[in-house]
């Protein structure tokens, strides 16, 4: 069987559609060469003295790995001399990455979390790379970019994918138009077209949730998760299976292809502490799966349409399938009712 390679699938795509910039199109293939680097890194582990810690932290406050560090650099060095983008922010630095004076710049935005479910990469289970694309606003070009530039609504992004690293390791993207797998096929050093566009499966009894937080849920969070816990003796009249990776890549990877719900929600205890981030995981995420047919929002509100206050703020984030991302906003609703009656 003949399949797309990643760049004749963008060729064909912008070719079709007529929306698909060439910059752009240059711009999703060097992050696709860099996530293979990335790879070819973490297939060394130990022998290649990626593992462990560097006894640093991040802006987060997170200690840092040894390959968020690799993953970071990488991801700046490759995408840095290109020409497609104006600036980029990652993750794992403070402020944003401006594009050196010495090179072009383009009109695009670059956002990544090198390394995705880090606490896995000693103990040989799946991580990934989330990235995302914004425009730069139409004034960039003759000024410095500032990261005010990158406080866009999820809403505008015009592309974002991850490479999850794993059994195989997978491209997973979308430029607006569906989701699309693409496998790293090994022998050639191309990625090829697996599966696509991709639909979540709907109906799949199975959740995903850090269960050792349950001290922070809120009453519909709570409801929800008690009530399939209860399986077929519950009022959901049938069981229900958790699974959860600490790998946000992996758990979403899972949902796109298999169906079900992904939650990390924000602490109830306390105002707007939540842990993972809006610009690095949660927009992006919450694109892909909105372009494969299911939903996203942060137990009240569409991600996509919140607005960011900072490069590093961190929301709640239910994702999935659409009909029990909404059972959970639901019961959010009638909690908040019962509160204020």
């Amino acid at each position: 069987m003949k399949r797309l390679t990643l760049t004749r699938f963008m060729i064909e795509e912008q070719r079709r559609s007529g929306a698909l910039p060439s910059e752009l199109r240059l711009l999703i293939e060097t992050v696709a060469r860099a996530c293979k680097t990335i790879n070819h890194a973490i297939g060394k582990g130990a022998l290649g003295e990626v593992l462990g810690s560097l006894g640093s932290e991040n802006v987060q406050g997170e200690v840092q790995k040894k390959l968020d560090v690799i993953a970071n650099e990488l991801l700046l060095e490759a995408n840095e001399w290109g020409g497609h983008l104006a600036a980029m922010a990652s993750e794992e630095m403070e402020t944003i990455h401006r594009i050196p004076n010495r090179y072009p710049k383009g009109e695009y935005l670059l956002l990544f979390d090198p390394i995705d479910g880090s606490s896995n990469i000693d103990v040989g289970l799946s991580v990934g790379t989330i990235f995302s694309v914004l425009r730069a606003p139409a004034d960039a070009s003759g000024r410095e970019v500032t990261e005010q530039d990158f406080l866009q609504r999820g809403s505008e992004q015009v592309a974002a994918g991850y490479a999850i690293y794993g059994p195989q390791t997978l491209l997973v993207l979308t430029l607006g138009t569906g989701v699309y797998e693409f496998t790293l096929d090994r022998e050639i050093g191309a990625w090829k077209m697996t599966d696509g566009p991709l639909k979540i499966p709907a109906g799949n009894c199975e959740f995903a949730i850090n269960s050792a937080r349950h001290k922070q849920w809120s009453p519909a969070i709570t409801r929800y998760i008690d009530e399939r816990l209860a399986g077929e003796d519950g009022p959901c009249g049938k069981d229900y299976n958790m699974r959860w990776t600490a790998s946000m890549v992996a758990d979403v990877h899972r949902i796109l292809k298999r169906g079900g719900v992904f939650l990390y929600p924000a602490d109830h205890r306390h105002a707007n502490k939540a842990r993972l981030r809006l610009m690095y995981e949660a927009n992006p995420m919450a694109f892909l799966i909105e372009q494969a047919g299911g939903s996203a929002n942060n137990g009240h509100e569409r991600i996509l349409d919140i607005l960011p206050t900072g490069l590093h703020e961190r929301v709640g984030v239910i994702l999935g399938d659409r009909e029990e991302v909404e059972t959970v906003a639901a019961y959010g609703r009638e909690a908040l009712a019962t509160a204020g009656s």
